[in-house]
């Protein structure tokens, strides 16, 4: 990785409100106190700007409350608790519990208000797009997590009904962890819809590289797909690269240089207001069960 004195500038334009903080899941599978905890924390630490928003089922809600309210009365506003929810199998339902929900944190007094800004729903169908987006309110932005194999459909209908795409990126084994191949193409087909995307699991590193999957000693290792990598070829594809070189962008360890105003690879450039626009348009975040380890990856390659 080669950067220069104005690194800060162009990292900062990719990395903002990047990391969505998935502790309840695997691979970490923490507790809601800990998982609270660790996000409390985050939001007070140097790299706050960092961090997006904390992942919760909608059906963990009622246990995300208990565990706020026994965080420490904090003396300073630390401000809102952005969440994002994971619906269940009832979409009325669920919604009528995020409107509760909302209502009754919009008076709390600890210095933390959490709401729910967004939710994320696996489906198997375009039509199921459909009949969801019917009951979501179009306030709530939704992340529909759709198939790969039936990538082209789904989206089309994402754009119709104006909401947005996710994709899983890996698993804790090495047959989830999608080809670079395809994983361009979801971020390809969503270019050509206008359609914002995030993506969840397996990008715990900033490169792309070979990992242990999940935390225990006996794990399987795999190439994980780099959160660099996945974001910044979003980010080039949106300003026209060929998904030929994308995908070369994909399977590439660097090198990647970061300058004051704008970061390189190989003989193309990403000027940072072309940084900035691809991540508040259409790169949107990632999924990660930890926080501290991506971190401590960007602190190794001196991006922070």
């Amino acid at each position: 990785m080669r950067n220069s004195a104005g690194t800060v500038e162009s990292a900062s334009a990719l990395l903002r409100d990047l990391m969505d903080y998935a502790g309840l899941f695997p691979p970490a599978s923490l507790s809601m106190a800990a998982s609270a905890t660790n996000y409390d924390a985050y939001l007070q630490s140097r790299w706050n700007w960092i961090l997006g928003r904390f992942i919760v089922p909608v059906a963990r809600l009622g246990e995300f409350e208990e565990a706020l309210k026994a965080l420490p009365i904090s003396s300073e506003k630390i401000g809102s608790w952005r969440l994002s929810v994971l619906l269940g199998a009832d979409a009325a339902v669920d919604v009528a519990q995020i409107h509760d929900f909302n209502a009754r944190m919009a008076d709390a007094d600890s210095g933390r208000r959490p709401e729910i800004e967004s939710v994320e729903v696996k489906v198997a169908s375009p039509e199921e797009i459909t009949r969801l987006s019917e009951v979501i309110p179009a306030e709530l932005e939704t992340y529909f997590e759709i198939p790969l194999p039936s990538a082209g459909e789904c989206i089309s209908t994402v754009a119709n009904v104006g909401r947005r795409a996710k994709i899983r990126t890996g698993g804790e084994t090495p047959d989830k962890i999608p080809a670079p191949a395809d994983v361009m193409e979801f971020i390809r087909l969503c270019a050509s819809a206008n359609v914002p995307f995030k993506a969840t699991a397996g990008l715990h590193h900033p490169l792309r590289s070979v990992h242990r999957l999940t935390y225990q000693l006996e794990s399987a290792t795999g190439v994980m797909h780099g959160f660099l990598n996945v974001f910044l070829a979003a980010a080039f594809l949106s300003i026209g690269m060929e998904p030929a070189l994308a995908i070369s962008l994909l399977e590439s360890s660097g090198p990647f240089e970061f300058s004051s105003g704008c970061i390189h690879w190989r003989k193309n450039r990403l000027g940072i207001g072309e940084i900035a626009a691809a991540r508040k348009d259409f790169a949107i975040s990632f999924g990660s069960c930890s926080f501290t380890e991506p971190i401590d990856d960007l602190q190794s390659l001196h991006l922070l």
